[in-house]
């Protein structure tokens, strides 16, 4: 009897002592009364502390207003509960600044989203008066659908060394890796409403906002790999990448697994690799007539591909792949399947070709991408995907698919036929070849190019 009481009472004791270590972590940010540790930065928006809550109300004609911690963070667990009003998009600011220097004191830095709108990417991370979205929830629709309007929303935060990861109502949102702030204060944002007077007075308010600071790998939530991972650091391989097999195509400072076209080196001029990144310098607009194309030592059979370019204004430029060098006698750009980089705007061959198979995005001369594509401004970086699988080919470009089809097939070789590459006997069909960055005379920009290769 004696045994099995003391059992059960150690049992107890060590549930009450786990519990207890979690709860003495927590330090609240908000004392429930008043503004206390806080002060307002940028903006006339009214902030209220009553009854546990921290209101803050929109005022005309006001730009975006911050409720700030007067203590900065650095790693840490944020939690609060917030609710809104469907007409205001709102935030919490974490690891964030305001410099006299920095656009005269604006606020900025990550921010967690409060997002009511239809496009619902609350818990989504937004980098304020930076850089905008760093992860938007396109392609986690459990985390959009975990938000209720009209209601109290739960967020966990995690900001643990490079990473930033996010839950709403417990369904995991964001799982970002960046390293442009490693600490800052924690901000309630206010969102502008410009000078509408149905929108003077609408409310967002906060309560049970609380912080760990320490013993915080014991206390972290697991994300789940199914959570799609972003990492805004130039060239490199988060955690999760290399367990899934990606390896970096370019190590961001050396020329090392690539070589001209058609050469043994790297070409002498024409490339240059600066602050991380590899560019194509400008030349004539002529095909490899300055530096010319380079590709990688390697070839590839079965891949998954991705980068980020920038174009500049009426730039052209490819990103080809299963390339068989010699085909071209040596002059032009070596051929081979071609994702196309053009500045559609500014660029004539946009309106070459048919359909318009020759706009960014597309199976060069072969398959236009959709129409509806997002394509972001020249001097701002892009996304590139390319999908190689036993013949099924995918382009992605910034996170959707514009481009699918299969090689080897009545369809595919038809359009050949009726392409420039008609003369090519087996055009694209090669079971491997390497990957090449085009030289069209124009400059263009090159970061984080990775590959995984597929079994």
């Amino acid at each position: 009897m004696f045994k099995k009481s003391a059992l059960i009472l150690s049992v107890l004791t060590l549930t009450l002592t786990m519990g207890l270590t979690g709860q003495e972590n927590w330090s609240n940010i908000f004392n429930g009364k008043n503004l206390k540790g806080w002060k307002q930065i940028n903006g006339q928006a009214k902030y209220e502390a009553k009854d546990g809550t921290i209101t803050g109300s929109t005022v005309l004609s006001s730009p975006n207003s911050f409720l700030c911690t007067t203590v900065n963070y650095s790693d840490f667990i944020l939690e609060y509960e917030a609710l809104g009003d469907p007409q205001l998009n709102s935030g919490v600011q974490i690891r964030s600044h305001s410099y006299q220097e920095y656009q005269n004191g604006r606020v900025h830095g990550y921010q967690i989203e409060i997002d009511p709108s239809d496009r619902a990417w609350s818990a989504g991370v937004y980098d304020e008066s930076r850089r905008g979205w760093l992860y938007p929830l396109t392609n986690n629709p459990a985390a959009q659908k975990a938000f209720k309007q009209n209601e109290w929303n739960k967020y966990h935060i995690e900001a643990i060394g490079h990473t930033i990861r996010t839950w709403i109502n417990g369904v995991p949102a964001a799982n970002l890796t960046d390293d442009m702030d490693s600490t800052g204060f924690i901000g309630l944002q206010v969102h502008n409403v410009g000078n509408d007077p149905k929108k003077a007075g609408i409310k967002v308010q906060w309560r049970n906002i609380r912080i760990m600071t320490k013993d915080l790998s014991k206390y972290a939530w697991k994300m789940p790999s199914t959570v799609p991972e972003i990492s805004t650091i130039p060239n490199t391989l988060t955690e999760q990448e290399k367990k899934e097999g990606w390896m970096l195509l370019w190590d961001g400072k050396t020329t090392e697994g690539w070589r001209g076209a058609d050469k043994t080196v790297f070409p002498a001029k024409g490339w240059e690799i600066k602050d991380r990144i590899l560019t194509v310098r400008d030349g004539s607009g002529g095909e490899s007539q300055n530096g010319g194309d380079i590709v990688t030592i390697r070839k590839y059979g079965n891949f998954e591909l991705t980068l980020d370019f920038m174009l500049t204004k009426g730039a052209n430029s490819g990103i080809k792949y299963y390339v068989v060098e010699g085909l071209n006698n040596g002059t032009g750009s070596a051929i081979g399947l071609e994702f196309q980089l053009l500045d559609d705007a500014n660029h004539p061959d946009a309106k070459l070709g048919v359909g318009g198979n020759r706009t960014i995005g597309s199976l060069y001369d072969l398959i236009p991408a959709v129409a509806d594509k997002t394509v972001n401004p020249v001097e701002k970086w892009n996304s590139a995907r390319i999908i190689a699988n036993n013949n099924h080919i995918e382009h992605w470009l910034n996170g959707k698919k514009v481009v699918e089809y299969d090689r080897g097939t009545q369809i595919y070789r038809a359009l050949v036929q009726k392409s420039k590459y008609a003369a090519y006997a087996n055009f694209g069909e090669a079971t491997e070849g390497h990957l090449l960055l085009q030289d069209h005379g124009n400059k263009v920009s090159f970061k984080n190019i990775k590959i995984r290769e597929i079994k």
